[in-house]
């Protein structure tokens, strides 16, 4: 059975109330306008000049509708949009402020096919409802926020990647699910584990944990292994035979119960029972934190619901090495002095376990190999000190109901002027980003969801990156490793590496962050580019030895590619992207001004 916390009491959809859907229109029209200009899917037209903000027009496929919004357009092409001003017209009157009536106004401007429009239109309807949801009057303010706890802070998020408008979409969860599942419900959850046979299996590990009852002894109450041990014993089967998976709840009724059943029919999968830990979900949805024992493990399982681009399944293949990749980065920015010296670290993945289905691994590659599996990520609140506290750097980019930014919160807090305040979170951060790809050719995925930043006196100090198995790449496809490692290593021109930090750090993130505390009125969003200018060439400065990879990889140059993130997801939401093929990945606009060109420093 799953427990939760913050369940209500009335009927599952009190949330889904006139008023609270109107505002999550108009909230997100507003970022669809934002985002699909900033990706030049649009481009709005000048409204004539008022004594008030820049007003500006988009024009629907029937020239009789009309889109017009305020914006103020900050550096990197960033269009900030006032919700309250958004307006939709046909032949010059009023209409309802609808998101999915925008995509429909302008699906032959946006490029969508009639195969993806269905399913991209019920995204953005499940995105439409979490946004109701996350304004309930109840959640916590940007105030509460800043001194709130780990867990608090996760659940609290509203925004999902910043990039991505369709970014809650979640389909094949119902509404109970919802309740039950969705991060920022906060549930307490427990998982179903199951028994696979070892022979249709991978379980692999760091040097430690091979033996997967060694793991469990960590992770399980002993009685709780036992107990699951008994159960393969009660129907005569071996447990020495079998491997130990835990699986989303969700996952174990919708699918596997369903989709496996041969399996389960022969004793190759088996129905162990439901774990006894409360687990909260974090904003990857498929990934728990351990809120009765917050020092073990998190546990990241499969998960096939469709969200942002992917079935969120986990594949046997990546399983067997996820804990070799993890142990060879871990190793890797530990041995660096300048990683160390800023504190930064990684979160490993130190155990895994995958079923390699007997029918469908005989076909080409499909979401039914990636159905059952899961992985053990460390905890990090062992990595602070009685002064410190963690929180998700999504949090950064955090706006609460009425507004309020937790970023320029937190700068408040901290009594540091805002642009020093920025400095060092920039060191905590940014400096490591530097420096792994620049010294050592490695990139991560480094938004928001996937960094957990440590916090002292309302300040970041330290950096901790996670999900690498999936996420890490190496550029320097001519350097040896293990075996089990290669896998990170891919082509990708080099004209365009550059771009896992202009894009994905720059354009992806700071941009926000940039425009978050530029509203709140806490730093101009020129002076915010100012200090990363700063930031980059203060890390440049330091590192003269990497002279020429700073040249071919130029941080002030005038401009950079612009990657477009919601044309992949237009182009195919089912798979946004072929992850064996880093090209694939790739859709681009016009050119994008820097901001850091301006301050390019001197040559000495």
């Amino acid at each position: 059975m799953t427990s939760t916390t913050s369940r209500p009491t009335s009927s599952p959809t009190h949330h889904l109330s006139p008023e609270r859907m109107a505002r999550a229109q108009r909230d997100q029209a507003a970022k669809m306008l934002g985002e699909l200009s900033h990706e030049c899917l649009l481009r709005p037209e000048p409204l004539p000049a008022t004594d008030g903000p820049p007003r500006w027009r988009v024009s629907g496929d029937d020239p009789a509708v009309a889109w017009e919004f305020t914006a103020r357009r900050l550096p990197l092409d960033h269009w900030s949009v006032a919700p309250g001003s958004v307006r939709r017209t046909v032949d010059g009157d009023d209409r309802p402020v609808d998101a999915q009536q925008l995509v429909l106004d302008l699906r032959t401007t946006l490029g969508i096919s009639a195969t993806v429009l269905p399913t991209y239109l019920e995204e953005i309807a499940s995105t439409l409802a979490g946004r109701a949801w996350k304004l309930r009057p109840e959640a916590p303010t940007a105030a509460e926020l800043a001194d709130a706890d780990f867990q608090t802070i996760e659940a609290a998020m509203t925004e999902g990647h910043p990039c991505f408008v369709a970014n809650n979409g979640r389909i094949g969860f119902g509404v109970d699910d919802y309740l039950d599942y969705a991060p920022e419900v906060g549930p307490r959850v427990r998982l179903e584990w199951v028994a696979v046979r070892a022979e249709h299996a991978v379980y692999a590990a760091e040097p430690g944990l091979i033996d997967q009852r060694t793991l469990l002894a960590e992770q399980l109450d002993p009685d709780e292994l036992d107990a699951f041990e008994k159960v393969l014993r009660e129907r005569g089967l071996d447990p020495d035979g079998y491997l130990l998976v835990p699986v989303h709840p969700w996952q174990w009724r919708n699918k596997l119960a369903i989709t496996f059943a041969p399996q389960v029919a022969t004793q190759d999968l088996v129905h162990l029972g439901t774990g006894r830990h409360a687990m909260q979900p974090q904003q990857s949805l498929r990934t728990f934190f351990d809120v009765d024992e917050p020092g073990r493990h998190y546990v990241k399982t499969a998960l096939s619901v469709l969200n942002m681009g992917f079935m969120r399944g986990l594949s046997a293949a990546y399983m067997e090495v996820t804990p070799a990749i993890n142990t060879w980065v871990d190793e890797l920015v530990t041995g660096d002095p300048t990683l160390q010296d800023v504190g930064f670290s990684v979160l490993r993945e130190v155990a895994a376990v995958g079923y390699r289905h007997p029918i469908h691994d005989q076909h080409a590659t499909s979401p039914y190999q990636k159905m059952l599996a899961a992985l053990w990520r460390e905890s990090p609140v062992h990595r602070v000190g009685e002064d410190e506290g963690l929180a998700t750097m999504a949090a950064l980019l955090h706006v609460d109901a009425d507004g309020r930014s937790l970023a320029a919160e937190l700068v408040a807090r901290s009594g540091l002027p805002a642009d020093e305040w920025v400095r060092r979170y920039l060191r905590a951060y940014l400096t490591p980003v530097l420096h792994c790809f620049y010294a050592h050719e490695l990139v991560f995925m480094p938004h928001g969801e996937n960094v957990i930043l440590v916090l002292r006196d309302h300040v970041p100090v330290r950096a901790i990156m996670k999900d690498i198995g999936e996420e890490v790449g190496l550029f320097d496809t001519a350097r040896e490793l293990p075996e089990p490692v290669r896998r990170i290593q891919g082509e990708f021109p080099v004209e365009r590496q550059v771009l896992a930090i202009a894009s994905d750090v720059l354009d992806c993130y700071l941009r926000f962050l940039a425009a978050r505390l530029d509203e709140a009125g806490t730093l101009p969003a020129e002076e915010f580019w100012a200090v990363v200018a700063g930031s980059v060439a203060d890390y440049q400065a330091a590192h003269p030895d990497l002279a020429e990879r700073f040249a071919l990889h130029d941080l002030f140059a005038p401009t950079f590619e612009r990657m477009c993130m919601n044309r992949l997801q237009l182009r195919d939401n089912q798979q946004m992207v072929d992850l064996t093929d880093p090209d694939s990945a790739v859709m681009l606009a016009d050119v994008l001004p820097n901001p850091l060109s301006a301050h390019r420093p001197r040559t000495r």
